[in-house]
């Protein structure tokens, strides 16, 4: 994980994939420049770096690398910087090195402060010691990086800086689709970075991906980061609700058409997965899809080629797929809505999300996100939660999950009357009392995974242990742990 994000207003590191859209058509009138100034000589944080910028390849944004070299860095920083910053004319400044150069670096700061239009400087070092992160901010840093450098820890980082630093320029319709997008996956939580750090793993595949979770947990915005971390990110994603699309219609929209196939069909069309060339094709709601038109994304799927309703010859077409569904897709495929050969070639790569009351603790990082989206959308002077407010949302339970979060903190940041909202700003449904089982359920299932994690813990992750310790067969001990998806290398000793 990349080091800590200061600056910020909530506590801890706040977790971010890049999220993708649709290249827009509106030009950029101006090259932003970044610079990577080095102290002393390139080191391999500055290639990490420079390899994770210059991986977006967008040409509107020009990275240009520069050495001081330490042996008299003072009269160096004081002859050559204001030279530098002149003719590079940088949006925003990486000042990349060991923490030994940095402690005799504060004339960096002090002529960097004196070269209009002053811009802002992401410290990239090998220290992580609080101390020295808040001597940099003191001395004017704007942000500080420590490794491993990771793309979803640079490039939002990037962005923030280039929007606060380049307004009023239409240059940042298409930076902002390549770093950050208009959504963000945010979350500290273990259930969320479990998904997150499986991401850069999948993107760089062709692999289809299936993605299962319930309504308003993010399965779009998840697809979107994949496709947007891979290599097709210069290429379009295409999304398909496949729910609303009338089930006449579905393999036309899916596979085009030519003129004359069926009544209606005045001149040809080409499909979504046509459109998806090169790119990304996610089909959402998977099991609204018709069975014949399954059996047509299936030959799709192996043989990488289609045929148009009311087509002689097939077509090919090189499109990554990932699906997704809101429902037991097991359930789905045993009852025939979704067939079971189509299950397994979508399958290769599952990804389950957690919905929003698993991961309770990522809701003030999501509510203070979501505030400050609405605060500035509708020029609102609202700008944090009071204490009952952040308690009466983590209490309910969220069954449209983050969807219906980000709806309940744009209603109440509409109507606050005051900076600060509380808790009788939140607008809340009613929860519907849960009946005697129910709840007798979940406090099972509560008590089952706080003795069972504080067992791995006292035996440190040993199942053979800690089933002798709750005088438990140990098969039928793990079997509980697997029913509670207990991650048992959590408890096991690093070494």
């Amino acid at each position: 994980m990349c080091g800590s994000s200061l600056g910020q207003p909530e506590k801890g590191f706040r977790k971010r994939i890049d999220s993708a859209i649709t290249q827009p058509t509106t030009p950029i009138m101006k090259q932003t420049n970044v610079l990577l100034l080095d102290l002393n000589s390139p080191c391999e944080l500055s290639k990490s770096l420079r390899g994770i910028i210059e991986s977006t390849q967008n040409a509107d944004l020009r990275l240009q690398q520069e050495t001081i070299e330490n042996n008299d860095l003072p009269r160096r920083a004081e002859s050559v910087l204001p030279e530098l910053i002149s003719r590079v004319n940088p949006a925003v400044i990486f000042l990349v090195s060991s923490w030994n150069y940095l402690k005799r670096a504060k004339s960096i700061f002090s002529s960097l402060r004196r070269s209009p239009p002053e811009p802002p400087v992401v410290v990239v070092s090998d220290t992580d010691a609080p101390d020295e992160m808040f001597e940099l901010i003191k001395l004017g840093a704007a942000d500080f990086i420590t490794p491993p450098l990771t793309a979803t820890g640079i490039l939002p980082r990037l962005w923030r800086l280039l929007e606060q630093t380049v307004r009023g320029e239409t240059l940042a319709p298409r930076l902002k689709d390549k770093f950050l997008g208009t959504k963000m996956l945010i979350g500290e939580s273990q259930a969320f970075l479990e998904v997150v750090k499986k991401m850069p793993l999948i993107a760089p595949g062709d692999a289809t991906v299936l993605i299962s979770g319930e309504t308003g947990t993010g399965k779009e915005v998840c697809a979107r980061a994949i496709h947007q971390l891979s290599q097709r990110a210069n290429r379009e994603f295409v999304a398909v609700n496949c729910g609303s699309i009338p089930i006449d219609l579905v393999e036309s929209e899916l596979f085009g058409h030519e003129r004359g196939a069926f009544t209606g069909a005045v001149s040809s069309k080409i499909g979504m997965i046509q459109e998806a060339e090169g790119g990304t094709l996610f089909l959402d709601e998977l099991d609204s899809l018709p069975l014949l038109a399954q059996v047509k994304l299936l030959r799709f799927l192996q043989e990488k080629e289609y045929r148009a309703v009311g087509a002689t010859k097939t077509r090919q077409a090189d499109v990554r797929v990932i699906a997704a569904t809101n429902t037991n897709i097991e359930n789905a495929v045993r009852t025939g809505k979704i067939r079971q050969d189509l299950y397994y070639r979508l399958n290769m790569i599952p990804i389950a999300l957690p919905p929003l009351r698993e991961r309770r603790e990522d809701i003030p990082l999501l509510a203070a996100n979501f505030l400050a989206q609405f605060a500035q959308r509708y020029h609102r002077h609202v700008n944090g939660f009071s204490p009952d407010a952040l308690l009466k949302l983590c209490r309910y339970d969220w069954p449209g999950n983050v969807r219906e979060l980000e709806s309940v903190v744009g209603r109440a940041v509409t109507f606050a009357q005051q900076p600060v909202i509380h808790s009788q700003d939140i607008s809340l449904p009613n929860p519907i009392p849960k009946s005697f089982q129910e709840m007798k359920d979940e406090m099972i299932i509560q008590f089952e995974r706080t003795y069972i994690q504080s067992l791995l813990i006292a035996f440190g992750g040993n199942i053979t242990k800690a089933a002798e310790a709750a005088q438990k067969n140990r098969r039928a001990f793990f079997e509980l742990i697997r029913k509670l998806r207990i991650d048992v290398t959590r408890f096991r000793p690093k070494e």
